[in-house]
Order: structure tokens, then C-alpha cells, then sequence
């Protein structure tokens, strides 16, 4: 009897455990949260396939345009040292002048002639006659020389962001590039008419597009053209919206148009104040040489004279260029 009890109580007891093993083996993971664990890493799993190879792109993308900004500083550093000392060539290229280096020496010795009997003709001594002649065969035309680069760099600056805004509106409007530059060739102002005129006849010898707006820098060593030509470097090597970053690029040029305006306005009154004081010796000579010429002369007929007038004209010089460089900005 005792041995029977014992039988059922053992039975009771496995049929028990049975049961509940079977529950928690199906209601344990609910329970316990398994479930929603197992499904959250599942989702991770789902998205991380999903996303890898946007990643892988993205990488990728990153890696081109690391590589691109590697050549473009390598070719940059190169760019200025021909830009620290460029050539003759080179430099009348810059000014817009179609000259050769013969015609220019030609020009320089004729204006040197030219300065040298004017200074004969006027009265003055041989040695000023002379001085004369070498301002007007070295110093002149170099002058003349960097007064046209300044000015053509000024008159492209001031139509560039114009052109870079035609190419945006163009590509948005599903245009190809080399057709947007195109119409800026034919229809914007010189000298930006002419430089990317040189592009598409450098792009039509075969060269790719990216060096061919590269070579703009050459022609125009200004920032804005070297910004434009990473610009389309990139996005030729890396792809991506070429609207967009062209877009960037055009506020950005307009933004620094803006700022050499307000720095100009602001140095004014400083560039005022230094041509005031540099024209007032030669303003007091020139009436002291109306009023009493007995008295100014003598800076001009003694020895005495002549070294104090060249001291008080050096002076004068260290002081004219010390006052440009504090007025002039350099951004």
C-alpha cells in the first residue's frame, strides 16, 4: 500500500515536471523576452546588411575625394611657386596682351628713348637724363605690365560669380556641363568670355575636362578660379551633386566680393590720409618754386643740394611704401 502511494506520488510529480517544462519551453522566451531580444538584433542584422553597402559607398566616395585633394594640394603647391615668380610670357598672358617677348623689349627700349630725350629736352642733367631712361625701359613697362593684370583680375572677379550662376541654372535645368560653359563663352563678359573659351579649346585637343579647367588658374591666379576648378575636379573623380556644390561655390564668391568692398570702404579714409601726406613735400616744393625759385634751387645747383635732395627723395620712398604696406590687405 505504501509502495503504491509512493508510485503515484512519483508519477504526479514527473507528470508535473513534465508539464512545466513543456509551458516554459513554449512560454519562457515570451516570459523572459527572448523573443523581443532575439527580433532586436535580428532588425540590427537587417539593417546593418542593409546598410553596408551604402557604407561601403560612402567610404569608397570619401576615399576618391581624400585622393583628389591629395593631387590638387600637390599641383597647388606647384601652381604657386610659378606664381611666386612667373614668367614674361606668362605675365602678358595674365594682362590680356597678345604680345611676344621681342615686341615687349622693342616697346621697352622705344619708351626708354623716349623718357631719356624728354628729360634732354627739358633741361635736365645728363645723369637725370638717364635715370629717365632706365625708369622708362625697366620700370614703366613693368609697371604698365602689373596695372593691366590688376585691372583684367578685377574685371574677371567682378563678372565670374555671374558665370558660375549661368552654369548652376543650366545643369538644374538638365543642361551638360560643357554646354553651360559653352554659353558662357559666347555670352559673358571679357575677360571671362575669353578664359573659358580656352577651356573648351583646350577640352576639344582631348585633354579631360577636369586638367582643362585646371589651366584656368594659369591664365587668372586668383583663389576663386582655383576654387572652381577643385570644385569640378571633385565632382568629375568622386561624382555628386554638381548643382549644388557650384551653387556653394557662388555665394561663397559673392561673399568675399562683398568683403573686399566693405575692406576697401573701411581703408578709405587710411589710403586718403597716406596720399596727403605723401603729396604734401611735393606740393610745398612746387610753391616754394612758383614763389621765391632763388631759394629751391640750390637743392638742385650745389653737390650739398643734390645729396640732400637725395636723401629727403629716399626717405620719402621708405615712408610711401611703409604706409602702402599697412593699407593694403592682404585676404
Amino acid at each position: 500500500m505504501f509502495g503504491l502511494d509512493i508510485t503515484l506520488l512519483a508519477g504526479a510529480l514527473l507528470l508535473t515536471f513534465s508539464v512545466g517544462a513543456i509551458v516554459f519551453a513554449l512560454l519562457g522566451p515570451a516570459l523572459t523576452g527572448e523573443n523581443r531580444d532575439r527580433k532586436r538584433v535580428e532588425k540590427v542584422r537587417a539593417r546593418r546588411t542593409v546598410d553596408e553597402p551604402e557604407k561601403t559607398v560612402g567610404r569608397g566616395r570619401r576615399r576618391s575625394v581624400q585622393e583628389t585633394l591629395k593631387e590638387m594640394e600637390a599641383r597647388q603647391k606647384a601652381k604657386q611657386k610659378k606664381r611666386a615668380s612667373p614668367s614674361l610670357s606668362m605675365r602678358l598672358t595674365q594682362a590680356g596682351l597678345h604680345w611676344s617677348k621681342t615686341k615687349f623689349f622693342v616697346i621697352s627700349i622705344i619708351l626708354s628713348l623716349v623718357f631719356g630725350f624728354a628729360g634732354i629736352l627739358a633741361g635736365a642733367p645728363p645723369l637725370v637724363a638717364g635715370g629717365l631712361g632706365l625708369v622708362g625701359l625697366l620700370g614703366f613697362p613693368n609697371w604698365l605690365l602689373k596695372f593691366l593684370r590688376t585691372r583684367r583680375q578685377k574685371a574677371f572677379l567682378n563678372e565670374f560669380p555671374n558665370a558660375v550662376d549661368v552654369i548652376v541654372r543650366g545643369v538644374k535645368a538638365g543642361l551638360p556641363l560643357g554646354d553651360c560653359m559653352r554659353i558662357v563663352a559666347q555670352e559673358s563678359k571679357e575677360p571671362v568670355r575669353s578664359e573659358f573659351r580656352k577651356i573648351l579649346e583646350t577640352q576639344q585637343m582631348g585633354v579631360p575636362l577636369s586638367e582643362a579647367v585646371g589651366r584656368i588658374y594659369e591664365g587668372m591666379p586668383l583663389p576663386e578660379a582655383n576654387f572652381f576648378a577643385i570644385v569640378i575636379a571633385i565632382q568629375q573623380q568622386a561624382g555628386g551633386s554638381l548643382s549644388e556644390a557650384l551653387g556653394n561655390l557662388s555665394k561663397v564668391l559673392r561673399d568675399r566680393k562683398k568683403l573686399m568692398g566693405k575692406i576697401s570702404a573701411m581703408s578709405q579714409e587710411a589710403k586718403a590720409s597716406a596720399a596727403i601726406i605723401g603729396s604734401l613735400p611735393l606740393i610745398v616744393m612746387l610753391l616754394v618754386f612758383f614763389t621765391t625759385p632763388g631759394y629751391i634751387m640750390t637743392l638742385f645747383t650745389t653737390t650739398i643740394g643734390n645729396i640732400i635732395l637725395g636723401g629727403a627723395g629716399l626717405w620719402m620712398l621708405v615712408g610711401i611704401m611703409m604706409m602702402r604696406k599697412m593699407i593694403n590687405f592682404d585676404f
